[in-house]
Protein backbone atom coordinates (compact mmCIF):
# COMPACT_ATOMS: atom_id res chain seq x y z
CA UNK A 1 0.00 0.00 0.00
CA UNK A 2 2.63 1.94 0.53
CA UNK A 3 4.58 1.83 -2.14
CA UNK A 4 1.45 2.15 -4.25
CA UNK A 5 0.82 5.74 -2.56
CA UNK A 6 4.45 6.50 -3.27
CA UNK A 7 4.62 5.42 -7.18
CA UNK A 8 1.25 7.76 -7.38
CA UNK A 9 2.24 10.64 -5.97
CA UNK A 10 5.63 10.65 -7.77
CA UNK A 11 3.76 9.72 -11.41
CA UNK A 12 1.24 12.70 -10.31
CA UNK A 13 -1.55 9.93 -11.08
CA UNK A 14 -4.15 10.95 -8.30
CA UNK A 15 -7.27 9.08 -10.27
CA UNK A 16 -9.07 9.62 -12.95
CA UNK A 17 -10.28 12.85 -12.53
CA UNK A 18 -6.67 14.14 -12.13
CA UNK A 19 -5.61 12.40 -15.08
CA UNK A 20 -8.11 14.27 -16.89
CA UNK A 21 -7.34 17.65 -15.50
CA UNK A 22 -3.81 17.41 -16.24
CA UNK A 23 -4.88 16.03 -20.20
CA UNK A 24 -7.22 19.01 -20.34
CA UNK A 25 -4.13 21.65 -18.95
CA UNK A 26 -1.46 20.49 -21.63
CA UNK A 27 -3.21 19.08 -24.57
CA UNK A 28 -0.36 17.95 -27.12
CA UNK A 29 -0.31 20.19 -30.06
CA UNK A 30 -2.49 23.19 -28.89
CA UNK A 31 -1.22 26.81 -29.84
CA UNK A 32 0.22 28.73 -26.42
CA UNK A 33 -1.74 31.30 -25.08
CA UNK A 34 -0.88 35.01 -26.11
CA UNK A 35 -0.78 37.35 -23.14
CA UNK A 36 -1.46 40.88 -24.37
CA UNK A 37 1.21 43.84 -23.66
CA UNK A 38 2.13 44.87 -20.25
CA UNK A 39 1.44 48.49 -19.08
CA UNK A 40 4.08 49.51 -19.24
CA UNK A 41 4.94 48.45 -22.74
CA UNK A 42 2.10 50.29 -23.75
CA UNK A 43 2.47 53.18 -21.95
CA UNK A 44 6.13 52.79 -23.63
CA UNK A 45 5.00 52.28 -26.78
CA UNK A 46 1.89 55.69 -26.37
CA UNK A 47 5.07 57.78 -25.38
CA UNK A 48 6.97 56.35 -28.81
CA UNK A 49 4.14 57.52 -30.93
CA UNK A 50 4.01 60.93 -29.47
CA UNK A 51 7.86 61.69 -29.61
CA UNK A 52 7.27 61.16 -34.13
CA UNK A 53 3.93 62.33 -33.81
CA UNK A 54 5.87 65.93 -34.38
CA UNK A 55 7.94 64.55 -36.94
CA UNK A 56 5.24 62.32 -39.11
CA UNK A 57 3.27 65.73 -39.36
CA UNK A 58 6.35 67.87 -40.51
CA UNK A 59 6.87 65.02 -43.15
CA UNK A 60 3.32 64.89 -43.99
CA UNK A 61 2.91 68.71 -44.80
CA UNK A 62 6.22 69.44 -46.04
CA UNK A 63 8.03 66.20 -48.00
CA UNK A 64 4.12 64.27 -48.66
CA UNK A 65 2.13 66.65 -49.46
CA UNK A 66 4.30 68.81 -51.72
CA UNK A 67 5.13 65.24 -53.58
CA UNK A 68 1.18 64.28 -54.29
CA UNK A 69 0.42 68.15 -55.26
CA UNK A 70 3.56 68.47 -58.16
CA UNK A 71 2.33 65.01 -59.16
CA UNK A 72 -1.29 66.75 -59.09
CA UNK A 73 0.01 69.61 -61.07
CA UNK A 74 1.78 68.03 -63.83
CA UNK A 75 -1.42 67.00 -65.53
CA UNK A 76 -2.52 70.11 -65.83
CA UNK A 77 -1.51 73.53 -68.26
CA UNK A 78 -0.87 76.47 -65.66
CA UNK A 79 0.81 79.59 -65.47
CA UNK A 80 0.72 79.79 -61.94
CA UNK A 81 -2.16 83.10 -62.07
CA UNK A 82 -4.88 82.32 -64.06
CA UNK A 83 -6.82 78.89 -63.92
CA UNK A 84 -5.52 75.75 -64.55
CA UNK A 85 -6.79 73.63 -67.16
CA UNK A 86 -6.21 70.31 -67.13
CA UNK A 87 -4.53 68.38 -69.90
CA UNK A 88 -3.75 64.86 -68.81
CA UNK A 89 -0.83 63.64 -69.86
CA UNK A 90 0.48 66.02 -72.56
CA UNK A 91 3.19 67.84 -70.38
CA UNK A 92 4.88 64.47 -70.36
CA UNK A 93 4.60 63.71 -74.07
CA UNK A 94 5.79 67.26 -74.61
CA UNK A 95 8.87 67.05 -72.55
CA UNK A 96 9.83 63.03 -74.00
CA UNK A 97 9.33 64.61 -77.25
CA UNK A 98 11.89 67.72 -76.27
CA UNK A 99 15.75 67.76 -77.33
CA UNK A 100 16.36 69.79 -74.27
CA UNK A 101 15.21 66.81 -71.88
CA UNK A 102 17.55 64.30 -73.56
CA UNK A 103 20.75 67.21 -72.98
CA UNK A 104 19.81 67.09 -69.52
CA UNK A 105 19.20 64.07 -68.75
CA UNK A 106 22.57 62.84 -70.25
CA UNK A 107 24.41 65.52 -68.13
CA UNK A 108 22.69 64.14 -65.13
CA UNK A 109 24.04 60.70 -66.23
CA UNK A 110 27.47 62.48 -66.31
CA UNK A 111 26.94 64.31 -63.39
CA UNK A 112 26.09 61.28 -61.42
CA UNK A 113 29.05 58.89 -62.55
CA UNK A 114 31.30 61.89 -62.08
CA UNK A 115 30.28 62.88 -59.18
CA UNK A 116 30.76 59.08 -57.61
CA UNK A 117 33.95 59.89 -56.97
CA UNK A 118 33.42 62.34 -53.73
CA UNK A 119 33.12 58.98 -51.65
CA UNK A 120 36.74 57.50 -52.07
CA UNK A 121 37.80 60.58 -52.57
CA UNK A 122 36.76 61.74 -49.30
CA UNK A 123 37.13 58.06 -47.35
CA UNK A 124 41.08 58.61 -48.72
CA UNK A 125 41.02 62.15 -47.32
CA UNK A 126 39.75 60.64 -44.17
CA UNK A 127 42.18 57.80 -43.63
CA UNK A 128 44.68 60.43 -43.80
CA UNK A 129 43.32 62.85 -41.38
CA UNK A 130 42.80 60.17 -38.77
CA UNK A 131 46.11 60.05 -37.44
CA UNK A 132 47.48 61.65 -34.20
CA UNK A 133 49.87 63.83 -36.08
CA UNK A 134 51.29 67.48 -34.50
CA UNK A 135 49.28 69.90 -36.66
CA UNK A 136 46.50 67.84 -38.04
CA UNK A 137 43.57 69.97 -36.45
CA UNK A 138 44.84 72.98 -39.28
CA UNK A 139 44.96 70.61 -41.86
CA UNK A 140 41.36 69.15 -40.90
CA UNK A 141 39.91 72.65 -40.95
CA UNK A 142 41.40 73.23 -44.31
CA UNK A 143 39.49 70.58 -45.80
CA UNK A 144 36.72 71.02 -44.12
CA UNK A 145 36.40 74.76 -44.94
CA UNK A 146 35.05 73.71 -48.70
CA UNK A 147 32.03 72.34 -46.95
CA UNK A 148 30.92 75.27 -45.29
CA UNK A 149 31.00 77.56 -48.00
CA UNK A 150 27.99 78.37 -49.93
CA UNK A 151 27.21 76.85 -53.54
CA UNK A 152 27.36 80.19 -55.00
CA UNK A 153 30.58 81.45 -53.73
CA UNK A 154 32.05 77.90 -54.83
CA UNK A 155 30.88 78.97 -58.31
CA UNK A 156 32.21 82.59 -58.26
CA UNK A 157 35.66 81.16 -56.96
CA UNK A 158 35.73 78.23 -59.90
CA UNK A 159 34.09 81.10 -62.68
CA UNK A 160 37.35 83.33 -61.51
CA UNK A 161 39.56 80.24 -61.99
CA UNK A 162 38.35 78.76 -65.47
CA UNK A 163 38.57 82.64 -66.67
CA UNK A 164 40.19 82.48 -69.80
CA UNK A 165 41.95 86.11 -69.22
CA UNK A 166 42.64 86.32 -65.55
CA UNK A 167 42.04 82.82 -63.74
CA UNK A 168 44.41 80.73 -62.48
CA UNK A 169 44.30 78.17 -65.18
CA UNK A 170 44.74 80.29 -67.38
CA UNK A 171 48.33 81.41 -65.82
CA UNK A 172 49.27 77.59 -64.77
CA UNK A 173 48.48 76.47 -68.51
CA UNK A 174 50.00 79.57 -69.87
CA UNK A 175 47.22 79.98 -72.16
CA UNK A 176 43.12 80.69 -71.95
CA UNK A 177 40.81 78.35 -72.28
CA UNK A 178 37.07 78.64 -72.32
CA UNK A 179 35.91 75.99 -69.96
CA UNK A 180 32.43 77.54 -69.67
CA UNK A 181 32.50 79.07 -73.01
CA UNK A 182 33.11 75.71 -74.78
CA UNK A 183 30.13 73.13 -75.08
CA UNK A 184 32.39 70.36 -74.82
CA UNK A 185 34.23 70.98 -71.00
CA UNK A 186 31.22 73.21 -69.70
CA UNK A 187 29.24 70.27 -67.52
CA UNK A 188 32.88 68.66 -66.85
CA UNK A 189 34.17 72.47 -65.68
CA UNK A 190 31.16 72.68 -63.35
CA UNK A 191 31.22 68.86 -61.96
CA UNK A 192 34.73 69.85 -60.85
CA UNK A 193 33.97 72.67 -58.87
CA UNK A 194 31.16 70.60 -57.39
CA UNK A 195 33.29 67.74 -56.63
CA UNK A 196 35.29 70.06 -53.92
CA UNK A 197 32.66 70.33 -51.19
CA UNK A 198 31.32 67.21 -51.52
CA UNK A 199 34.43 65.76 -51.12
CA UNK A 200 34.73 67.53 -47.90
CA UNK A 201 31.31 66.18 -46.78
CA UNK A 202 32.08 62.82 -47.93
CA UNK A 203 35.19 63.11 -45.86
CA UNK A 204 33.79 64.16 -42.95
CA UNK A 205 31.15 61.40 -42.95
CA UNK A 206 33.99 58.93 -43.16
CA UNK A 207 35.93 60.91 -40.16
CA UNK A 208 32.84 59.81 -37.67
CA UNK A 209 32.77 56.48 -38.54
CA UNK A 210 36.36 56.23 -38.51
CA UNK A 211 36.03 56.88 -34.64
CA UNK A 212 33.38 54.32 -34.12
CA UNK A 213 35.29 51.32 -35.36
CA UNK A 214 35.84 47.97 -33.27
CA UNK A 215 39.15 48.63 -31.76
CA UNK A 216 39.42 44.99 -30.97
CA UNK A 217 38.59 43.37 -34.36
CA UNK A 218 41.53 46.35 -35.90
CA UNK A 219 43.98 44.97 -33.03
CA UNK A 220 42.85 41.11 -33.86
CA UNK A 221 43.25 41.41 -37.64
CA UNK A 222 47.19 43.47 -36.70
CA UNK A 223 48.06 40.45 -34.80
CA UNK A 224 47.35 38.06 -37.57
CA UNK A 225 49.43 39.79 -39.84
CA UNK A 226 47.09 41.97 -41.87
CA UNK A 227 47.89 45.43 -42.74
CA UNK A 228 47.34 48.07 -45.39
CA UNK A 229 45.20 47.42 -48.42
CA UNK A 230 44.43 43.98 -46.69
CA UNK A 231 43.47 46.01 -43.35
CA UNK A 232 41.35 48.34 -45.31
CA UNK A 233 39.75 46.15 -47.48
CA UNK A 234 38.69 42.65 -45.11
CA UNK A 235 38.12 44.94 -41.51
CA UNK A 236 38.05 48.93 -41.74
CA UNK A 237 35.44 49.27 -44.96
CA UNK A 238 33.13 46.26 -43.60
CA UNK A 239 32.82 48.25 -40.61
CA UNK A 240 32.21 51.21 -42.41
CA UNK A 241 29.46 49.86 -44.85
CA UNK A 242 26.29 52.16 -43.31
CA UNK A 243 29.29 55.83 -44.03
CA UNK A 244 29.39 54.40 -47.48
CA UNK A 245 25.76 53.60 -48.07
CA UNK A 246 24.86 57.52 -46.34
CA UNK A 247 27.70 58.60 -48.47
CA UNK A 248 26.54 57.23 -51.67
CA UNK A 249 22.71 58.07 -51.55
CA UNK A 250 23.83 61.51 -50.40
CA UNK A 251 25.94 61.69 -53.63
CA UNK A 252 23.54 60.41 -55.54
CA UNK A 253 21.05 62.53 -55.15
CA UNK A 254 23.69 66.01 -55.16
CA UNK A 255 24.31 64.87 -58.63
CA UNK A 256 20.75 64.28 -59.66
CA UNK A 257 19.39 68.10 -57.70
CA UNK A 258 22.62 70.09 -58.97
CA UNK A 259 20.90 73.13 -59.59
CA UNK A 260 23.35 76.14 -57.64
CA UNK A 261 27.04 75.98 -59.69
CA UNK A 262 24.86 75.80 -62.57
CA UNK A 263 22.69 78.77 -62.38
CA UNK A 264 26.17 80.71 -61.28
CA UNK A 265 28.37 79.53 -64.04
CA UNK A 266 26.82 78.85 -66.60
CA UNK A 267 22.85 79.53 -66.43
CA UNK A 268 22.60 76.01 -68.39
CA UNK A 269 24.65 77.24 -71.65
CA UNK A 270 26.29 77.74 -73.90
CA UNK A 271 23.32 77.08 -75.70
CA UNK A 272 21.77 74.51 -72.95
CA UNK A 273 24.69 72.30 -73.34
CA UNK A 274 25.24 72.20 -69.62
CA UNK A 275 21.46 72.23 -68.50
CA UNK A 276 20.47 69.19 -66.24
CA UNK A 277 16.47 68.31 -64.87
CA UNK A 278 16.55 70.70 -61.94
CA UNK A 279 17.99 73.47 -63.68
CA UNK A 280 15.27 72.81 -66.54
CA UNK A 281 12.53 72.38 -64.09
CA UNK A 282 13.65 75.88 -62.98
CA UNK A 283 14.10 77.53 -65.99
CA UNK A 284 10.38 76.50 -67.51
CA UNK A 285 8.92 77.87 -64.29
CA UNK A 286 10.18 80.92 -63.48
CA UNK A 287 11.10 81.99 -67.01
CA UNK A 288 8.52 80.95 -69.21
CA UNK A 289 6.00 80.69 -66.64
CA UNK A 290 4.98 77.03 -67.37
CA UNK A 291 4.05 75.28 -64.21
CA UNK A 292 2.62 72.21 -65.18
CA UNK A 293 5.26 71.47 -67.60
CA UNK A 294 7.87 72.14 -64.64
CA UNK A 295 6.09 69.85 -62.46
CA UNK A 296 6.47 67.30 -65.53
CA UNK A 297 10.03 67.48 -65.19
CA UNK A 298 10.40 67.59 -61.23
CA UNK A 299 8.62 64.29 -61.43
CA UNK A 300 10.57 62.27 -63.58
CA UNK A 301 13.49 63.27 -62.08
CA UNK A 302 11.52 62.05 -58.75
CA UNK A 303 10.88 59.10 -59.86
CA UNK A 304 14.88 58.44 -61.26
CA UNK A 305 15.61 59.40 -57.56
CA UNK A 306 13.39 56.96 -55.79
CA UNK A 307 14.40 53.84 -57.91
CA UNK A 308 17.71 54.25 -57.30
CA UNK A 309 17.49 55.12 -53.73
CA UNK A 310 14.92 51.72 -53.59
CA UNK A 311 18.02 49.77 -55.17
CA UNK A 312 20.40 51.04 -52.77
CA UNK A 313 18.01 50.10 -49.85
CA UNK A 314 17.43 46.75 -50.86
CA UNK A 315 20.98 46.18 -50.91
CA UNK A 316 21.92 47.44 -47.75
CA UNK A 317 19.02 45.86 -46.31
CA UNK A 318 20.43 42.29 -47.89
CA UNK A 319 23.58 42.70 -46.90
CA UNK A 320 22.93 43.39 -43.05
CA UNK A 321 20.34 40.49 -43.08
Amino acid sequence: MVHSVSRQSITGDSGPGGAAQSGASRVPGAPPRHRGPSPTARRQRRAAFLFLAPACVMVAIYVIWPILSTIRISFFNWDGMTDPSFVGFANYVELFHASTFYTALKNNLIWLLLFLLAPPMGLAVALYLNQAVAGIRIVKSLFFAPFVLSGVVVGLIFSWFYDPTFGLLALILGHGVPVLGDARYATPGIIFAALWPQTAYCMILYLTGLTSLNAEQVEAARMEGAHGWSMLWHVILPQLRPTTFMAIVVTVIGALRSFDLISVMTGGGPFESSTVLAYYMYDQAIKYYRIGYSASVAVVLFAIMLVYIVYHLRRMLSAEQ
